[in-house]
């Protein structure tokens, strides 16, 4: 309604996601969401243009050849950008095939350094192709850092993602009794409990961090 433009008059901004994965029999295919984008191809009239001159003015031609050259160089890195991303983003998949199976609880700890190396690429073309972008899965869609966290150990020897321990705390928040709700000592000993080695600062921080209370400011009478 017209008197809400007071308050905000911004148009909601929609995500397009870049890549998309789907879920093909047990396997998972990452593809680019680009199918309504134009492709950039360089306009042969040009090169037929440099064939058909036997002589001419030798200064136009070189001007031609030149944007010629760079566009070409366009074309190429736009292509290499596109293979990077599905190359990143296949690389994603394999290190957290528990999430796209199980969901977020089954994050793992993956760092730009980890997806670099697998890949053999500088982990700054890895930040980069990853900034601002975003992946449409089975489980929503998401920006690519998402993926990517810190870990905490457990006691089975293998680690989890910060993410997953997160989930976690919201999940025990939400299950408490809002009359006694759990302090941050008594969420890092559950969660001890469940195999997950966190201390009750890392608790907190946590949960400050997903913009939750404190047990105190969480009690209800």
């Amino acid at each position: 309604p017209s008197p809400g433009n007071q308050i905000s008059g911004e148009e909601a901004r929609y995500i397009y996601p870049d890549l998309v994965v789907e879920r093909v029999g047990d396997e998972y295919v990452v593809s680019l969401n680009d199918r309504n984008v134009p492709r950039l191809r360089i306009n042969r009239a040009y090169e037929r243009v440099l064939r058909s001159q036997s002589g001419g003015d030798d200064q136009a031609k070189d001007f031609v050849k030149n944007k010629l050259k760079s566009a070409r160089w366009i074309v190429q890195t736009i292509e290499q950008r596109r293979r990077t991303m599905v190359k990143v983003m296949q690389k994603i998949v394999e290190k957290q095939r528990g999430f796209f199976d199980h969901g977020v609880l089954h994050l793992k700890p993956l760092t730009l350094q980890d997806v670099a190396r697998e890949i053999d690429m500088h982990e700054s073309t890895v930040s980069r192709v990853t900034s601002g972008k975003y992946v449409q899965t089975p489980r929503g869609v998401f920006e690519l850092k998402f993926f990517f966290s810190s870990g905490l150990g457990t006691a089975d020897g293998e680690d989890i993602s910060s993410k997953a321990a997160k989930e976690k705390i919201a999940r025990l928040i939400d299950q408490e009794d809002k009359k006694k709700p759990l302090s941050d000592q008594k969420i890092a000993d559950t969660l001890k409990m469940e195999g997950v080695d966190i201390a009750r600062r890392t608790v907190a921080k946590y949960r400050e961090q997903m913009g939750v209370p404190s047990a105190r400011m969480r009690r209800r009478h």
